[in-house]
């Protein structure tokens, strides 16, 4: 198996050396992740501008690339730059967990949502910030449940999220947005934006993602590229007929 790993955090953050060395018993990796932090970037790309792309140490000569820009780049760059195809992409482990509505903003999830249209399989994983060597310990049951699963055979794409201490594993479709942000100006017409965690809209439905994460359930959500609603195509194919 030929594996693309990834992240947002940047390729000097712990998580993705963790992936990286966990995943080398699953076949052959490559390594292609952003020079600096790009959390929040989501599916973005940089066409205006030239950026730096260089070769890096990691992990005792594995093959590495340090790309200073976006993950959805970085998943470019593999597949286009290096001229390779791949089984699967692996994005993460992200530090802080992406769930709900908010994973449109993630760049750990845009990395596996480029994959999928370039036509392979994407898994993003991640945990909470303080959370990570619990969540390399459970990597095993995790691709142990995707692969006897056939997981990647009936979906494409997947986002996992792994709590703490977990209690087991649910099937989870995408929760309501799990942060509320506010502009706080910082004077000199400067702002940040700054929140916090807010609950599901549906507190007590373990289908959603939010609400199983928190609950301490390992949560694999499947996940699709199109932006087509299918139920409104079909009525509105029907009306123009």
């Amino acid at each position: 198996m030929r594996i693309l790993i990834t992240n947002d955090d940047g390729i000097n953050a712990e998580g993705i050396r963790a992936l990286a060395e966990w995943a080398m018993k699953l076949g052959e990796i490559t390594v292609v992740a952003p020079k600096v932090e790009q959390s929040g970037k989501s599916h973005g790309i940089e066409f205006t501008k030239h950026f730096e792309i260089k070769k890096v140490d990691f992990l005792n000569g594995t093959e590495a690339y340090s790309v200073d820009s976006t993950p959805a780049d970085c998943v470019r760059f593999g597949f286009m730059g290096l001229g390779r195809e791949y089984d699967l992409v692996l994005s993460g482990i992200n530090r802080g967990v992406n769930l709900g509505a908010d994973m449109v903003y993630s760049g750990t999830v845009g990395a596996i949502f480029e994959a999928g249209r370039l036509g392979c399989k994407g898994v993003a994983l991640s945990t909470y910030p303080t959370t990570l060597d619990e969540a390399l310990a459970e990597l095993d049951s995790v691709w142990e449940r995707i692969t006897k699963g056939g997981y990647l055979d009936i979906n494409p794409l997947y986002n996992v999220n792994i709590p703490p201490k977990p209690k087991g594993f649910k099937i989870t479709k995408q929760g309501s947005p799990y942060f509320s942000d506010e502009f706080i100006y910082e004077g000199d017409n400067m702002y940040m934006q700054m929140g916090g965690k807010i609950p599901d809209v549906s507190p007590e439905d373990m289908t959603r993602d939010t609400v199983a994460t928190e609950a301490g359930y390992i949560t694999i959500t499947p996940l699709l590229c199109t932006r087509t609603n299918m139920e409104a195509y079909e009525k509105l194919s029907r009306k123009s007929d």
